[in-house]
């Protein structure tokens, strides 16, 4: 998985991790938190006593786990404080060594930030536009963007010495972004971040540790994401630059051995055919031939000596289209005066007609409706009023935020060839094509990553003609070439596209013709 890697995090550190999905960024920042060792090499803390946090990339939602506890628990305080409560029984039965045990406890709780978390937590759900009410919830109640939000918070209430963060733009609005922002920037302690968010990236870390794939090593580069990119693109061109120079070389000398040698054949040749018995011409030619012959092993010296340059590696590469079906009817979705409720939610009334090719990029922040507008033009949602409509000829393709088409039990080849009615050597093939190779195909689909299912819709897309596609977070999870093959896809598809997303770089290369604001509708719950 990972070969040599070596890393610094010091004070102030603001370090983005790169790489193709499943070369090992994840497992990287575990192996710094201390959740999984390494078969080889040390993780080092400086002190020891160093508060080190990693906030996953999946929103957790628990039925047995309230939004305050899931705070809690992510910033450490609840560890902090059940290990002060241990150290203080410890003391009051007059345990050897539980005095330095309860300072240590004691420290580390205050460390934590524990005598005031209550109320930092209070206030920065508010902040975030996470209701009073929540914070005694359970967390499996929570909204796609309320999740998103309260992970959010989870990385402000923490006060850790070094934040590893993963995916932590997934499913955040503009607004939680910038807030992230600011807090990153004014946080003390060390940040090591994996993220396919560009514009993330370019706006928060200094230095980049980029993953390699063929290698397994980590190369770190400064100058932050554009410097990044500029030192990826040159060192890619000098590696060329120095393979095609190694290969023209060689193919010289192994020309000019080819030449000598044939030169050296047909001059013993030429002797043998000779009938001059002259001693000198005799010599003469004998000279010439050894001559010719020391030419030879000249070069076969020169090419032996010659350092070989390994060809730079070509990573694998997704390039796909969506497969087209025939054009729909004129109206591809409608809904008319249609109400949407949801507990205290409401969404609506909605007038909304959405036109064949249209290209529509529906946006509003956390919890304004966006997936339930989604899920209400598909008639994934039922309306409380109002009226839905799917035009004639409507093939949809749809994506939406957990990629549930492939959460099942089953193995991936087999959901996949249900959903896409390809044969079995077929489907294997395409997955193939999608970074899907033999050990994820007979897996059971449930256990792919994010990343790895996001594919397998991908797969989906181009295996079935659709004419209305519907994506919700399409970048989520997904590394950065295939984030850019999905830009490149779009751009060429010609039907009717609708688009959910916070990926600013996406909304800026991909061409939208209307723009929908989901918030316009919402009443959020209170």
């Amino acid at each position: 998985m990972l070969d040599g890697v070596d890393l610094t995090v010091s004070r102030r550190t603001r370090l983005g991790v790169v790489g193709p999905n499943g070369v090992g960024k994840t497992t990287l920042l575990r192996l710094l938190a201390g959740l999984d060792q390494a078969d080889r090499g040390t993780v080092t803390r400086t002190p020891p006593n160093a508060r080190v946090g990693y906030l996953p990339q999946e929103p957790e939602r628990s039925a047995h786990e309230t939004l305050l506890e899931f705070l809690g628990r992510r910033s450490g305080v609840s560890a902090a404080d059940a290990e002060l409560e241990r150290a203080t029984a410890a003391l009051a039965r007059g345990a050897a060594g539980s005095d330095n045990e309860y300072a240590r406890a004691l420290d580390d709780y205050l460390a934590a930030g524990g005598p005031d978390f209550d109320p930092r937590a209070r206030a920065t759900c508010a902040d975030l536009g996470l209701p009073e009410a929540l914070l005694s919830a359970p967390t499996a109640i929570l909204s796609g963007g309320q999740a998103a939000r309260a992970s959010l918070a989870a990385i402000v209430v923490s006060r850790f010495d070094v934040f590893l963060l993963d995916e932590p733009t997934n499913d955040l609005d503009f607004a939680g972004l910038a807030r992230l922002e600011r807090f990153l920037d004014g946080l003390d302690g060390g940040v090591v971040v994996v993220s396919h968010d560009r514009t993330f990236l370019d706006r928060t870390v200094t230095r980049v540790l980029e993953l390699d794939e063929h290698a397994r090593t980590g190369t770190e580069l400064g100058g932050g994401w554009s410097g990044y990119l500029e030192a990826r693109a040159t060192a890619r061109r000098h590696a060329e630059d120095e393979y095609a120079a190694y290969r023209a070389e060689r193919s010289r000398l192994e020309a000019r051995a080819r030449t000598q040698r044939q030169w050296a054949v047909e001059g013993v040749r030429k002797a043998r055919r000779s009938p001059d018995n002259d001693k000198m011409q005799r010599d003469f030619r004998i000279n010439a031939s050894e001559r010719q012959a020391s030419k030879v092993r000249a070069t076969g010296h020169a090419l032996t000596r010659l350092e070989a340059v390994e060809k730079p590696w070509e990573s694998w590469d997704l390039r796909f289209t969506v497969a087209t079906a025939s054009r729909s009817g004129n109206v591809v979705l409608r809904l008319a005066g249609a109400v949407i409720e949801r507990g205290s939610f409401r969404l609506g009334p909605v007038d909304l007609e959405i036109g064949w090719a249209e290209r529509v990029a529906i946006v509003g922040p956390n919890g304004s409706g966006k997936t339930t507008l989604l899920g209400a033009l598909l008639g994934d949602v039922p309306l409380s009023v109002g009226e839905r409509w799917l035009g004639p000829g409507v093939v949809v393709g749809e994506m939406d935020q957990a990629r549930s088409a492939f959460v099942s039990d089953r193995p991936l080849l087999d959901t996949f060839v249900t959903a896409t009615r390809l044969t079995r050597g077929e489907a294997r093939s395409l997955l193939a094509k999608f970074g899907l190779g033999a050990d994820h195909v007979l897996r059971r689909a449930a256990t792919l990553s994010p990343g790895e299912r996001t594919r397998a819709v991908l797969a989906s897309f181009a295996a079935q003609g659709v004419n209305c596609l519907v994506l919700d977070e399409p970048t989520n999870h997904l590394d950065l070439p295939a984030i850019e093959q999905l830009e490149l896809a779009l751009d060429g598809y010609d039907g009717t596209l609708l688009l959910v997303s916070h990926d600013r770089a996406l909304l800026e290369a991909v061409r939208v013709t209307r723009t929908v604001d989901a918030q316009a509708w919402s009443s959020p719950p209170t």
